[in-house]
C-alpha cells in the first residue's frame, strides 16, 4: 500500500502535467519558478516521488510523469476544475478568482464528494476558462485543441466540447442535435454571420454568436463534398 500523498507532491505532479509538452521532460528549473522554491528544493522534491514511482528523472533533462504519477495528477485536476465550474456558475465568481479559490480545495476534496460535484453540476468537460475537465477514469488526455465553432473552416469534422451558455440556449441545441460528444461536419460559411452544419444526418444553420459559444475540438481532417453543394445564402440565424 502506498504512503498517502501530501498536498506539496500533489502539487509538483500536478504541476508536471500543467507544463508537459508531448513527451519532452519538464526541465527542473522550469518547475522551481513556476511552484516558487530553490532549485534545489525542486530537485530534492523530484528525487523523492522517483523513489515512489511517480515520475521519470533525467539528469540535465528533467522530469516527465509516470502513468501512476501522471494518474495522481489528473484526479487533483479533475477536483480543481470541477469546483471552479461550481464558483463560476453556481456562486458568480470569475474565473480567475475562480480558480484560486479551486486551489485550496482539490486536495482535501474526497473522490466521492467529487464525483457528486461532477454529477451535481451536469458533468461538464471545460472549465470556466475553457480547459479540459480529465474524465473520471482513462489515460490522461494531452492538451486538446479547443476552439469555438466560428473558429472552424469548412470541411472539417468536430466534436463538441462544451457549451458555453445559458440552458435556454442549450436545450435549443440539444433538440438539433448538439450537445457534448455530437460529430458536426462543417459545410458552409458566411463570415461574421452564420454557419452550416451536419449533425446526426441534418443539416442545422446556427448565427455565427451562437457558434462562438459552442466549444469543439477537431477530428481527423476530411472533405465534405456536400459543401459545394450548399451555398452560404440558406444560412439562417437560429431563432
Amino acid at each position: 500500500m502506498t504512503d498517502p500523498m501530501t498536498e506539496a507532491a500533489e502539487m509538483y505532479l500536478l504541476r508536471i502535467a500543467l507544463l508537459s509538452e508531448g513527451d519532452e521532460p519538464v526541465p527542473i528549473s522550469k518547475l522551481a519558478e513556476t511552484l516558487h522554491v530553490s532549485p534545489i528544493s525542486a530537485n530534492q522534491m523530484c528525487r523523492k516521488l522517483e523513489a515512489k514511482g511517480l515520475v521519470d528523472y533525467q539528469p540535465y533533462k528533467g522530469v516527465t510523469l509516470t502513468l501512476q504519477g501522471e494518474a495522481i495528477a489528473l484526479r487533483v485536476l479533475r477536483k480543481r476544475r470541477l469546483w471552479e465550474v461550481f464558483l463560476a456558475e453556481k456562486l458568480g465568481l470569475d474565473p480567475q478568482t475562480a480558480e484560486d479559490v479551486a486551489c485550496r480545495f482539490e486536495h482535501v476534496t474526497p473522490e466521492d464528494l467529487a464525483e457528486r460535484l461532477a454529477e451535481f453540476l451536469g458533468n461538464p468537460t471545460l472549465s470556466p476558462q475553457r480547459q479540459p475537465i480529465p474524465p473520471r477514469f482513462g489515460s490522461v488526455q494531452r492538451r486538446k485543441v479547443i476552439r469555438p465553432l466560428s473558429a472552424v473552416s469548412v470541411g472539417d469534422q468536430v466534436s463538441v466540447a462544451n457549451i458555453v451558455a445559458d440552458e435556454t440556449l442549450k436545450s435549443f441545441l440539444r433538440g438539433q442535435g448538439i450537445g457534448a460528444g455530437a460529430v458536426m461536419t462543417v459545410l458552409a460559411v458566411a463570415p461574421e454571420k452564420a454557419i452550416l452544419i451536419e449533425v446526426n444526418g441534418r443539416h442545422v444553420s446556427l448565427a455565427m454568436d451562437i457558434a462562438e459559444k459552442i466549444d469543439v475540438t477537431p477530428l481527423e481532417e476530411s472533405s465534405v463534398t456536400s459543401s459545394q453543394d450548399a451555398p452560404s445564402e440558406r444560412l439562417a440565424h437560429a431563432s
